[in-house]
């Protein structure tokens, strides 16, 4: 297949070397910013993939293929409204979203922005517990394609599959979207945990119940709730909360021992997407009437000035209730 990744960070990075080293034809589209000169002569990005070599055979382009068989779009959520409208692909060519995030002003899944943009293509996501870092090294990984397209997810599926990196489908490209936007702000309160020390009980009770919130947004948005039990809802909650690589458990680490979000953020050149993730699970969760206890603590420390600790009480002390709403 002719493949076009769109952007060079390092989830682009990782799977551009994955799908040339399949035997795929594969340019990259890199910012100006991203140095992208340099990435061609010296095939490495010390910023956002250090120690990983890019294939000689990856075409490293300010220029897209327009008709490329498949364009997979690795940039963040907030800016593949602006991606997807300035670079033009072939109505034939598949989308594959790899962004974890909800827009802000519409509320819409990447998915959604992508078709709200170009009309009726088809637009897939690739999701589930993958750091990039581990994928660029071959460690062994799985994750789902999701689409109502059963052929092009098929068509995919085969495309990124490799001995170290597995890939089922999924007909629930809501739930897949879902769950790996909304896991990044349960992950914001998992640092927040480790930052202020509160032990592993309070942990795992916070990633199991920040699933139980997930899944009641999910469903009320038209997910089928299994999906949140597979790869990109518990498999992507559990390794965005307790992974050293999290940047979303970062962020909340940070913020429980005292540093504002602007230097937490100004101080990376990766992008947490939990942050704006936040509002958007946020103002979901008001417009569909579902109570998401911890995505609503994590929003008002974030942009309210809660203190982490005073957000803890507030999900401790709120009433008792069963723990399934029958």
């Amino acid at each position: 297949m002719n493949i076009q990744v769109v952007g060079a960070g390092s989830w682009g990075l990782a799977l551009a070397r994955l799908l040339a080293m399949n035997g795929h034809t594969v340019r990259i589209w890199c910012r100006e910013e991203d140095q992208p000169d340099e990435l061609r002569a010296t095939r490495h990005s010390p910023y956002y993939l250090p120690g990983v070599a890019l294939p000689e055979s990856v075409d490293v382009s300010r220029e897209i293929d327009a008709d490329a068989d498949m364009a997979v779009l690795a940039v963040p959520s907030h800016a593949m409204r602006a991606v997807v409208t300035d670079l033009g692909f072939a109505r034939g060519t598949i989308r594959v979203s790899v962004a974890k995030g909800i827009e802000n002003e519409s509320l819409l899944r990447m998915s959604e922005v992508i078709r709200n943009v170009c009309g009726d293509v088809t637009a897939l996501a690739l999701s589930g517990p993958s750091h990039a870092e581990e994928v660029a090294k071959d460690l062994p990984t799985t994750a789902v394609i999701a689409g109502t397209d059963l052929t092009a997810a098929e068509t995919a599926q085969a495309a990124f599959m490799a001995d170290t990196f597995r890939v089922y489908t999924s007909p629930d490209i809501v739930g897949v979207e879902l769950g790996g936007a909304l896991k990044n702000v349960i992950a914001i309160a998992a640092g927040a945990c480790d930052g202020l020390g509160l032990g592993d009980n309070a942990k795992a009770a916070l990633i199991t119940r920040g699933l139980a919130e997930i899944s009641r947004l999910g469903v009320a948005l038209g997910a089928d709730p299994l999906t949140f039990a597979g790869l990109s809802g518990m498999g992507d909650l559990i390794v965005t909360c307790a992974s050293r690589l999290s940047r979303n458990r970062a962020v909340g680490e940070g913020v429980a021992q005292g540093k504002t979000i602007d230097d937490i953020l100004g101080a990376s050149h990766m992008v947490a997407e939990g942050v704006r993730t936040a509002r958007s699970a946020y103002a979901l969760a008001e417009r569909c009437g579902v109570e998401m206890p911890i995505t609503e603590q994590v929003h008002r420390v974030l942009f309210e000035g809660l203190s982490p600790r005073d957000a803890v009480a507030a999900l401790m002390l709120r009433e008792a209730k069963p723990e399934r709403e029958q």
